[in-house]
């Protein structure tokens, strides 16, 4: 019988009495973490060095914390705003940072929030490296014995229905590898939260699939929202070469973060403000015509596109309002192999067809919001379910999925790529893991499974790091998530590179084509002293043209269909204004001298303009106590001339 409990600590009692001593607990990544109850078993750990806890997790998120002074003042009142006063961080975040972590307590996780947990060693220990879809079958076999998970409630009393809302990953999956395998079902607890938006179909349970359900006040503190980032004129580049692989008609499976943002936005004006697209596109000067036409499009969206994506987050919303989401598939194998083909099916009186399938949702509050407010066809079409379907064919229904996917374009991130095709998406050259591979792996082979899948991964083609511009595309890297040998489409701000089937100097001559005009030369002579590019081999001049300035230039008539926000801001106007000038700050800061230039410069310039003293009220800064604080007023004043 399903336990009904109100009290958080009276729940934490329950859970220490049947892990007897060892609780080996495992909560899913993201927004599905209980953090009250989490934060309340872990107080009990460490308050119990005879308690032995073991976390088992992923992508703990953690509020931004700030790192200077300047930082907290901004940051300070809009994280309050945003998450508001209650936002109960995680406990062990802070004690892994501090190398704090009681003795008795281990944290493994299998993906990190990106970067977060850089140089921070009990973390990097305990990392575990495993694709999402094996996470289930490794963690069957070490004896979980309790889960514990936030959910989504509808109705009262013996009305009351039950869903796995933002997790459904890999929860059932975990129970059923461990009641294949004999082992003890462990203690589920099931923790409400009233704001969780609620899913149907595969993420509805019933109260039974709990042993606790837990209501309470306690944990009806704001939900975490990713805040809604800006895009700049490269990203916005690299999204519009990305949106010319997408297919009419076709599968879409994209990640998070400005990248793929800049994609979303790219495939939203290729649909509303087709020659608004091509114009942009006829600027950038870089799309080949054959590919496009052997593997994408650069028309409007007839049939539109179906949704299959281990992460439901933003940019499935914006395409859906507009209507680009809105194939559905079905699961019936006659009615997909005549959709297939092209053939008359009935599916208007149909209730069951899905125009998204996802595994795991996170996103803004808009996003949030959204979801709550689904109801009708849109709800009925929108499927949270297991990782072990959205991320691999495997289980059974491989044909199914097939048809299903067709003309599936596999959009993922990375951080570095080399010339010879491999890909760096998680882990520096140190071995420091800054995410994890997460499903991208998963996804990378499928494309090679699926007849018309593709495999496509984003990046930038610099980044700034230590003062220093350096290259993404790089001749060779110590670390590699995604292996040459299943090299597909890289793509750039400066364009796109089909490795498919290519050979090593080919795969190296497209790699260049997209690099960063700065870095060619050098990279190319790496290539030629390594005897896998011709000695003969000459940089084509077009590639010349690999910078940023000529992007700029290019994309400057057509700035009003790019906006820094293209999905709005959390941020206020204020904190607008001043976002430029202090990111020019942090800039600065990277090298010394130049920052010493600049801060002499502030202070010898005359009084603050008057525009700007409610910036600098924003910050505290309008009556400056100290020289500490009257240079910071004098820095960010210089810099808000400037911005």
């Amino acid at each position: 019988m399903t336990e009904f409990l109100a009290d958080t600590r009276a729940c934490v009692e329950r859970i220490l009495a049947h892990a007897r001593g060892e609780l080996r607990l495992a909560t899913p990544l993201g927004l599905g973490k209980p953090n009250v109850l989490l934060n309340a078993i872990y107080a009990a750990a460490a308050h119990d060095a005879a308690l032995r806890l073991d976390i088992y997790t992923a992508l703990s998120l953690a509020r931004p914390a700030p790192k200077s002074d300047l930082e907290r003042r901004f940051l300070g009142p809009f994280l309050e705003r945003h998450f508001g006063k209650d936002y109960p961080d995680l406990a062990w975040i802070g004690a892994q940072h501090a190398n704090a972590l009681p003795r008795n307590i281990r944290v493994h996780e299998f993906y990190l929030q990106s970067g977060a947990m850089l140089g921070v060693a009990q973390s990097q220990r305990d990392y575990t490296s495993l694709n999402y879809t094996h996470v289930a079958r490794d963690l069957a076999g070490i004896g979980i014995n309790v889960i514990v998970q936030l959910v989504a409630a509808r109705g009262q009393g013996a009305q009351r229905h039950y869903s796995l809302a933002s997790n459904p990953d890999v929860t059932a999956d975990l129970l059923d590898r461990m009641a294949a395998i004999g082992a003890v079902r462990p203690l589920v607890v099931g923790v409400i939260h009233p704001d969780l938006a609620f899913v149907g179909n595969e993420a509805e349970v019933d109260a039974s699939f709990f042993d606790i359900v837990l209501d309470t006040p306690e944990s009806a503190h704001t939900l975490f929202a990713l805040p809604r980032a800006p895009v700049d004129t490269a990203e916005y580049a690299l999204g519009l070469h990305a949106s010319t692989l997408v297919r009419d008609g076709g599968t879409l499976q994209v990640g998070i973060g400005a990248l793929s943002d800049a994609l979303v936005h790219a495939l939203r004006l290729r649909h509303a403000h087709n020659p608004d697209f091509r114009g942009a596109l006829d600027a950038l000067g870089t799309l080949d015509a054959r590919l496009v036409d052997r593997c994408g499009g650069i028309a409007a969206f007839a049939r539109g596109l179906y949704g299959a994506s281990e992460m439901v987050m933003d940019g499935f919303m914006h395409l859906a309002r507009d209507g680009i989401l809105k194939r559905r598939v079905y699961d019936d194998i006659d009615v997909e192999k005549a959709l297939a083909t092209g053939r008359d099916v009935d599916v208007a009186r149909r209730t069951d067809g899905r125009y998204l399938r996802g595994a795991f949702y996170l996103g803004s509050k808009d996003f949030y919001a959204w979801l709550r407010a689904l109801r009708g066809a849109d709800f009925d079409g929108l499927s949270m379910t297991r990782v072990s379907d959205i991320n691999q064919l495997y289980g059974g229904r491989e044909t199914l999925d097939a048809l299903q996917r067709r003309d599936a374009r596999f959009f993922n991130t990375c951080m570095m790529a080399t010339l010879l095709g491999a890909a760096v998406s998680d882990t520096l050259d140190n071995g420091q893991v800054v995410s994890g591979v997460g499903g991208q792996y998963n996804f990378v082979a499928m494309a090679h499974a699926l007849a018309g899948g593709r495999s496509i991964l984003l990046l930038r083609a610099t980044r700034r790091y230590a003062g220093r511009l350096r290259s993404n595309i790089v001749w060779n890297y110590a670390q590699t998530t995604i292996p040459r040998h299943l090299r597909d489409i890289y793509v750039t701000e400066y364009g796109v590179a089909d490795l498919r089937g290519k050979s090593d100097e080919d795969c190296i001559i497209a790699m260049l084509a997209i690099a960063d005009a700065r870095f060619i030369d050098a990279l190319a002579a790496q290539a030629k002293a390594a005897g896998k590019l011709g000695a003969d081999f000459v940089i084509p001049s077009t590639w010349r043209r690999n910078t940023p300035q000529r992007l700029a230039a290019a994309l400057a008539p057509h700035r009003e269909r790019f906006p820094r926000f293209p999905f709005g801001s959390d941020f206020d106007d204020a904190e607008l204004r001043l976002l430029p000038a202090l990111q020019r700050l942090q800039a600065l800061s990277a090298n010394k001298l130049r920052f010493a230039g600049f801060a002499l410069t502030a202070m010898l310039a005359g009084a603050p303009r008057a525009e700007h003293a409610p910036l600098l009220a924003r910050l505290g800064l309008t009556r400056p106590r100290g020289f500490a604080e009257r240079l910071l007023r004098r820095l960010v004043a210089r810099a808000l001339r400037l911005a």
